[in-house]
């Protein structure tokens, strides 16, 4: 599985399992937001108290790689899979750098 590297910006809820803000810009430069439960996006024990922000991982699947205009690769994800993830504004799909993506182990538990 591949994850974007987002920050954990904030806590928001306390609502089991407990629910954060986190961020990450895409090649373009904009900022995207999501509320997402603090166990999807880190596999730390985040609370109200921690200290923000916190380093973060949105799952997603590439769609697509392809030379951008100027010679960097640009990434096609999809937030949709595999956990359902969506932006602030609905959003599902991005453009962003290779370095902004981690290759995630998948669990077998």
């Amino acid at each position: 599985m591949v994850g974007i590297r987002v920050q954990i910006i904030r806590w928001l809820d306390d609502h089991q399992p407990g629910w954060v803000e986190c961020s990450f810009r895409d090649l373009h430069g904009v900022e995207h937001r999501f509320r997402e439960k603090a166990p999807v996006v880190s596999g730390s024990a985040l609370d109200a108290g921690s200290a923000y922000p916190q380093p973060g991982l949105l799952g997603c699947v590439v769609l697509e790689r392809t030379p951008g205009d100027d010679g960097r690769t640009v990434v096609s994800v999809d937030t949709e899979r595999p956990w359902g993830i969506e932006s602030v504004e609905g959003r599902t799909r991005f453009e962003v750098a290779p370095e902004d993506l981690v290759e995630v182990a998948r669990s077998t538990g």
